[in-house]
């Protein structure tokens, strides 16, 4: 039943018996109560029936319901996360299995932010050919989130626990859904631009992929191992790998304290961070970087998030920063520095590690830059991994390997 528009949607068995229908009543006013009522095909080929209780408000609203059709890969909390987030505030989000398939509810801060959200993605594809979204507003007014985990998320109350045993039923969440969900086809793909624009990244890499790299990869979560337990952490990591992607989490393992699970992007961007990193030297200790074979890390005391950071590369211009990426060397370039910058502060910044054969500050486009030579590559990469977001007269610098052979 469409109430707003007093209308109403009849699934028959088969198509003929619908044409008879229609021919029928083309000879005969029907009337219900009292009233004429018209007869017409509809444009959607398939109902899909929910409970009757369920409706959703036209009205726009800052809480979103979407039906993801055509899921060929995994949907998680995370990968809605950087979908929406580009067009404002997300606070919760909460996913659920229905009769129409794989849904969502995500809560914006805003309404605003719902409705450019829902102008924007509506008909998109989160990948290539499949996960398409249908977007429509919530008569919800707020999300109930009980557990922070991969299912369900509450941005703005990150000390919720994590969900240990089977999820507790979300009373009046499936409410939202919609009476109907029209199998759509086309649509561009969103939300992970890395792997929907494959020409970009070609042409960020120079015209085709680097060697080695097959651009194929589905897994998301790389295994680290032969760590130098005594002086890594999480934010180390979180340097050195999120020059090859976005870092959704980190944990270190307990059992095993030279050993720690990284969760990336895409499996585009794990592919990139064990190419580039498998045998790195760090700390004294050449690591070891393969695919786990977990599909992602769940969230945990354990674990560090870190999906919503400011500080990860790839939310914006994310075919354009592929062209940075490489293996550790000698060289490392130093960014958004201040204004005032002198070569003496940033030896003096980063000479704990190495010995520094060279430097230069520099000016592109209105701003400071900075390269620093080491060594080796060994000195360069602890470098990097300790000072890469550290504040320099107010400033968060950034740190990423150069590819030029000298200064």
């Amino acid at each position: 039943m469409l109430r707003a528009k007093n209308q109403a949607l009849l699934q028959m068995q088969d198509v003929p018996s619908a044409v008879n229908a229609l021919q029928f009543y083309a000879n005969i006013q029907p009337s219900i109560r009292g009233r004429n009522v018209y007869v017409q095909f509809s444009s959607h080929q398939e109902l899909t029936t929910m409970d009757q209780s369920q409706g959703r408000g036209d009205e726009p609203n800052r809480i979103l319901l979407v039906t993801i059709h055509h899921m060929l890969y995994p949907i998680t909390v995370d990968v809605l996360f950087q979908v929406f987030s580009p067009h404002g505030s997300v606070e919760k989000i909460v996913t659920f299995q229905k009769s129409a398939g794989f849904q969502a509810l995500i809560q914006f801060q805003s309404r605003q932010s719902a409705v450019n959200a829902r102008s924007t993605l509506q008909g998109r594809n989160i990948y290539d050919g499949c996960c398409q979204l249908d977007i429509q507003f919530s008569n919800l007014d707020e999300l109930q989130v009980n557990y922070n985990n991969d299912r369900s998320r509450d941005f703005t109350n990150p000390n919720l626990p994590t969900e240990q045993k089977g999820r507790p039923s979300q009373p009046g969440y499936g409410d939202a859904g919609n009476m109907y969900a029209a199998q759509g086809s086309g649509g561009r793909a969103v939300g992970f631009p890395q792997m929907a624009n494959a020409a970009a990244i070609a042409a960020a890499f120079g015209g085709g992929l680097p060697p080695g790299i097959t651009g194929t990869n589905e897994r998301c979560t790389v295994l680290v191992s032969n760590l130098n337990s005594d002086r890594i952490d999480e934010d180390k990591l979180f340097n050195l790998f999120s020059i090859y992607g976005n870092i959704v989490r980190i944990k270190l393992l307990r059992n095993k304290p030279d050993h720690a699970l990284i969760q990336m992007g895409d499996g585009f961007q794990a592919e990139l961070a064990v190419h580039f990193l498998k045998g790195a030297v760090l700390f004294e200790k050449q690591l070891e970087v393969n695919f786990s074979k977990h599909p992602h890390i769940t969230q945990g005391a354990d674990t560090r998030e870190y999906i919503s950071s400011n500080l990860n590369r790839f939310n914006r211009n994310a075919a354009k920063n592929y062209r940075y990426c490489c293996s550790p060397t000698k060289i490392i370039h130093l960014s958004t520095l201040p204004q005032d910058i002198t070569e003496e502060e940033i030896v003096n910044l980063v000479e704990e590690h190495g010995t520094v054969v060279n430097s230069k500050v520099f000016e592109m486009s209105g701003k400071k830059q900075a390269l620093v030579q080491f060594e080796n590559e060994e000195q360069a990469t602890e470098a990097l991994v300790c000072k890469n977001a550290s504040t320099l007269s107010g400033s968060v610098i950034r740190i990423s390997f150069s590819q030029l052979q000298n200064i």
